[in-house]
Order: C-alpha cells, then structure tokens, then sequence
C-alpha cells in the first residue's frame, strides 16, 4: 500500500495534477505514512523535473505545474510532521520574498518551493515587502540567506536598498543574499552587494546550497 501510494504520488507531481497531489498527500498521511516518505519522494521527482528544464527538456509552465502540486502537498506535509513532533533535518533558514513595488509572484513561490524541497527551512513574506519588513523577519528568524525577487526593472533597485538598510542596521555581514527575478543578471547582483543571482529556480537551489557551505 505504502509504495502505491507513492508511486502514484510522483505520478500526480510528473503530471502536474495539483488537486491529485494534494489528495494523495492526504491519504498517505491517512493511512499513518511517516511524512518524510512522502516528501522524499516528492523531492526526487521535483529534482528531476528541474534537470529536465535546466537540460532545455521540459519548459516554464511544465516547471510551474510541478511546482504548484509541489507546494499544494508540502503544506500537508509539513503540517503533518509538526503534528507527529518530527524534525525534519534543515540546511539552513531562508527568508524570501518579492520586493516593494512588485506583485510578481509566480518565480518567488517556485523558489520557495524548490529551496523547501531541497532541505531548507523557508519563511516566505510574500510580495510587495518593504525593507523594513525584510530586516524585522531577519532579527526575528536571524536565517541563513535572504532571498529577494523583483521581477521589473523599475523594483529591482529596490533590492539595493534592503542591502543598504542591512549595512546600516549592522546585520549585512550576518545573512548571505541572493537576488532573481526578471530584471536581474550577475551584473547587477554584484553591483549591488548580493552574494549570488541565479536566473532559475532549480539554479537558485544549488545557489543557496553553495551559499550555506562557505
């Protein structure tokens, strides 16, 4: 029963059916699964659907499905295993989120799923965050990385100031940042002062992986 249900678990993500995902994920916790079966293989599958998109085999909307059952499963998940009292082994916290100014959501949620995916600990504030809000998470949670998206040009110096609040603040040298979206390249992220871009998310995973290591 048990690997039944996980292969048809992996099957709902490689088909990017959400709702399957998300109703399989409940009836494998059902049934009294450890969570951290379920996420193991939802990871490995996820991971495999990122090398198909790096390699040119699959494409943006096949990596947004697969991340949108992802993350729709994950919240099952990990409530489950915060029920159950286990803990899941972390590579390291993240805060993430989309700049002030931009609404542009999509790239930051495929992030913050595949870094949870990829063993993080990720507290996502969403979009429109103001420096304020960045550096208040970063006091409160104190991650490892800070992971920042804007996605128009017009936002992306918005990026910089979060930076430059962080300086100011005493807290820059405590938290490694990696900025993507739209408007990014490798240019600008090094202008700015961030430790790494990555114009991907399965490359921001391996991104933040590097980070944590140095």
């Amino acid at each position: 029963m048990t690997e039944e249900i996980l292969n048809s678990l992996a099957k709902s993500l490689r088909e990017y059916d959400r709702d399957r995902c998300i109703a399989l994920a409940k009836e494998a916790m059902a049934t009294g699964m450890d969570p951290l079966k379920a996420i193991n293989t939802l990871t490995q599958e996820i991971q495999e659907i990122g090398e198909g998109f790096n390699k040119g085999d699959l494409f943006l909307p096949d990596l947004i499905g697969a991340g949108s059952a992802m993350e729709g499963a994950m919240k099952i998940l990990t409530l489950e295993l915060k029920k159950r009292g286990i803990t899941r082994e972390s590579l390291g916290g993240v805060v993430i989120g989309t700049v002030f100014g931009d609404i542009h959501t999509i790239g930051k949620d495929m992030v913050a799923t595949l870094l949870t995916a990829g063993g993080f600990s990720v507290n996502d504030l969403g979009i429109n965050v103001k420096a304020d809000q960045f550096i208040d998470a970063i006091k409160q949670l104190q991650p490892d990385i800070l992971a920042m998206s804007a996605l128009l040009t017009t936002t992306a110096k918005e990026q910089k100031v979060v930076i430059e609040v962080l300086k100011k603040e005493g807290l820059r040298e405590k938290v490694k940042i990696m900025v993507g979206g739209g408007a990014i390249d490798q240019r600008f992220a090094v202008n700015i002062g961030a430790d790494g871009y990555a114009p991907t998310a399965p490359e921001a995973v391996a991104l933040a992986k590097s980070l944590v290591a140095k």
